[in-house]
């Protein structure tokens, strides 16, 4: 049976099945024919107990054929799937994607992330992998401190003062969001050498504005804490590289700019996130955790302590005659009864 654009099943003649179907058959039913040829064209036909199916068109735009049986839904899902992966490989790589066409191998996402970063010089990956290694010791001492510092405060380590832990764990955290501000300012300087260099036409104030935004963007991280300049400068490398797709494809930039800014940036943000995520858990950093709470404690501590200096206070009072060292010469106190004792009095 045959299934033609209206699904609607058509018998194939009795001396059709005496012979394999071939591409020398002459068949005199041109619809057919077209059907037959255009099923080849696909790849989509098998017979069954003498019946030739045929795959329908499910998509009449991108042309692949409908689901019929689990093995085409299998087969379809695979080739969406591939698709997919390689759209957004061409996305990562500014829709700029290196032809090969002896043996094109761009059409998975390793084939076209490997055909770009290929096209990248090889000093330029090495220099740009050196320039993160800072800030990825600078993380990993973050997340190592802020557990230190966490057990220390809880008293499971008790070789190290929970003191020294947490002002080395702030000391880790400087230093990730200065270099992190660091790094901002430099990639955004880039935009300033392809312009005095003349890459792709002189875009002027544009171009030198994208330039000079990073290092504005960056500085200002540095008037917060580390946890929110941490949170600040992620949004910075995310919205500076999104940038740096556009002026990939508005060809301000070289073509592999923005895949080897991609994954430069997916490294300083995992970075970012392991060390947030690292002191959140462990680290009892200024704003929450161990030191806010013993911070907490000691305030409680001194109101609880410490006389009232103004307000109404309840209950019966009394007047006194100061000491002849005191600033006053009355003392102003509430008044004892038997069942209190002398500790409970309050001078004023």
């Amino acid at each position: 049976m045959i299934m033609n654009a209206f699904k609607t099943p058509l018998r194939v003649a009795p001396f059709l099945l005496r012979r394999p179907l071939s591409t020398s058959t002459k068949l005199s039913n041109p619809l057919l024919s077209s059907n037959i040829t255009a099923a080849k064209a696909l790849g989509s036909t098998h017979t069954h107990h003498g019946h030739l199916f045929i795959r329908g068109v499910a998509s009449q735009v991108s042309g692949r054929p409908g689901s019929q049986s689990f093995e085409h839904a299998a087969t379809n899902i695979k080739e969406e799937l591939g698709n997919s992966s390689a759209d957004l490989a061409r996305t990562i790589a500014g829709g700029n994607v290196f032809q090969d066409s002896v043996s094109p191998t761009q059409q998975t996402f390793l084939g076209i992330t490997n055909a770009v970063a290929h096209a990248v010089p090889t000093p330029y990956i090495i220099f740009g992998l050196a320039g993160a290694l800072p800030y990825l010791g600078a993380s990993g001492a973050t997340i190592y401190l802020a557990r230190q510092a966490g057990m220390a405060a809880t008293g499971i380590v008790t070789n190290i003062n929970p003191g020294v832990a947490i002002t080395l764990l702030h000391q880790a955290l400087d230093v990730q969001m200065t270099y992190g501000a660091v790094m901002l300012s430099f990639l955004g300087a880039l935009h300033w050498g392809f312009e005095f260099a003349g890459f792709g036409g002189n875009k002027y104030y544009p171009r030198l504005l994208l330039g000079a935004a990073p290092v504005v963007w960056g500085w200002s991280t540095l008037a917060f804490s580390p946890m929110n300049a941490l949170i600040l400068q992620w949004a910075g490398f995310t919205g500076l590289w999104y940038a740096d797709l556009k002026t990939t494809n508005a060809g301000w930039s070289p073509k592999w700019y923005s895949q080897y800014r991609f994954y430069l940036s997916v490294l300083v943000g995992t970075c970012i996130i392991g060390s947030l995520a690292a002191t959140s858990y462990w680290g009892p950093v200024g704003g929450h955790g161990f030191l806010s709470h013993e911070l907490e404690m000691v305030r409680a501590d001194r109101r609880e302590k410490s006389p009232s200096d103004h307000g109404v206070v309840a209950g019966d009072i009394e007047a006194l005659p100061a000491g002849e060292n005191a600033d006053n010469y009355v003392i102003i106190r509430k008044k004892k009864h038997e069942d209190e004792g002398e500790g409970k009095n309050e001078e004023h």
